[in-house]
Parts: C-alpha cells; sequence; structure tokens
C-alpha cells in the first residue's frame, strides 16, 4: 500500500497545516491592558503521526501538542522587555535541574 494516493494526499494535508500554524502559536495577539501592550509568548510543541493498513496494526493516526507560557513583551515607559513567567521558567528548569544533579551524583560514585 506504499502507493495509495490517498493516503499521501492526508500525509500532505496533515503537513500543510503544521507551516500554517507556525510562529502564530508561539506569539499570541498583542492586548493592551493599562495602557500598555502585551504580546504573549509560549513554547509550542506538536507532532502527528500513522499507520497504514497491515495485519500486525490495523490503519491510525493521531497527534498532540503542548503551549507553555514563557512571559509576554510588555511596552513600557523604557520601551519593549521581556517579562518571564516565572512559574514556567521553574517549571521547566526543575526536570533539568534533577538530571544534572542525578549525573554528578553517577560521576562522583564512579571516581570513588
Amino acid at each position: 500500500m506504499a502507493d495509495d494516493p490517498t493516503r499521501d494526499d492526508i500525509t500532505r494535508t496533515l503537513a500543510s497545516g503544521v507551516r500554517d500554524r507556525g510562529i502564530g502559536l508561539a506569539y499570541g495577539d498583542p492586548v493592551t491592558v493599562g495602557g500598555s501592550t502585551v504580546i504573549p509568548v509560549a513554547f509550542v510543541s506538536y507532532g502527528f503521526g500513522g499507520v497504514e493498513d497491515s495485519p500486525t496494526y490495523g490503519t491510525g493516526g493521531g497527534g498532540g501538542g503542548v503551549a507553555i507560557p514563557l512571559g509576554a513583551y510588555v511596552e513600557g515607559p523604557n520601551g519593549v522587555r521581556f517579562r518571564a513567567n516565572s512559574i514556567a521558567l521553574l517549571s521547566l528548569a526543575i526536570p533539568l535541574l534533577s538530571t544534572l544533579g542525578w549525573a554528578i551524583s553517577l560521576i562522583v560514585a564512579k571516581r570513588r
């Protein structure tokens, strides 16, 4: 079924939709709050996949995504500044720091 034109059309349709979303998902629409313009910023990741008809797996597909609010660009008296979302940054830093600590403990244990 590798030459099935219907399957190829579905893949092309899904892939073309990804191209249209791009940066528009990472930067939100500007909002005016208290006389200042605010532009929200997020880390966005998504993916999709599928499998063709086979005796072992059947046919199927799916996808998903995540958006983590990183902060916002805020217009102020000193120009535009990025204001980080500290809770989101901490939630991203905790797994990184935990992995780093674990790696250091392994290195120390091996050196003994």
